[in-house]
């Protein structure tokens, strides 16, 4: 079923939670790699996020021009997500047109870099692009193996032909809560249900009796990864 929601970072400002109506939130953590760069408003939206009940993911917003540079984003990405848990896969933002300028196999190298240290640390890890970059900057190796989050606005459907879990409709939308205008989501795959079952970002995962490799399609999103049993 199709859960639709928001994405927020400090540049909706004071937002009163109590107010706000979405079936989840994906909120900025912050950007690039120094730790000073985490969003200003990153802890008051997951607090306020949390008071009301809503369902939360978290973007990272990447300047990496290199592999070592995206693993550095990636390590205080971390640092900022510490001790929280997110029902909502953890993403990549990339669109920087100097990145992407580096052309298909070093994008995807540089993205590979901070995703794999996200899931080496625990977490959900997924990437967000516009449908464009993704068709033309990224490998099909990344489009199969994260989660995809495809930005396209005011069409009625993404120009991108892979597979996507999210996607991103309007940088236009109103929302009661918010002054002025707010990024509005679809969602297709059952992301708290894989992400707490697995024991991913920040939740306790059951005791693994036996373990195997699978494939798992969410929606319209396939996955490979481990199938446990208890």
């Amino acid at each position: 079923m199709t859960k639709n929601g928001i994405d927020v970072s400090e540049w909706q400002g004071d937002i009163d939670w109590s107010k706000v109506r979405t079936d989840f939130v994906i909120i900025r953590a912050g950007y690039g790699r120094e730790l000073s760069q985490k969003d200003k408003r990153f802890e008051r939206n997951y607090a306020g996020a949390r008071s009301a009940g809503i369902p939360c993911g978290a973007y990272w917003y990447s300047y990496a021009m290199s592999e070592d540079e995206a693993r550095r984003e990636a390590a205080v990405c971390i640092e900022v997500l510490s001790g929280k848990q997110f029902e909502y896969p953890i993403y990549l933002d990339v669109e920087e047109q100097k990145v992407l300028a580096l052309g298909r196999d070093k994008v995807s190298s540089i993205i590979a870099a901070f995703l794999k240290e996200l899931e080496n640390a625990g977490y959900f890890a997924g990437l967000y692009m516009s449908a464009n970059a993704l068709t033309n900057c990224t490998t099909d190796y990344i489009k199969k193996r994260f989660a995809i989050w495809v930005a396209n606005y005011d069409v009625q459907k993404p120009s991108y032909d892979g597979s996507y879990g999210m996607w991103q409709k309007s940088s236009s939308g109103r929302v009661d809560g918010i002054s002025g205008n707010v990024d509005t989501d679809e969602c297709y795959a059952d992301y708290p249900k894989a992400i707490i079952e697995a024991g991913d970002n920040g939740f306790s995962a059951a005791p693994v009796k036996d373990a195997k490799e699978v494939t798992l399609t969410i929606g319209n999103q396939t996955y490979s990864g481990i199938l446990t049993e208890v």
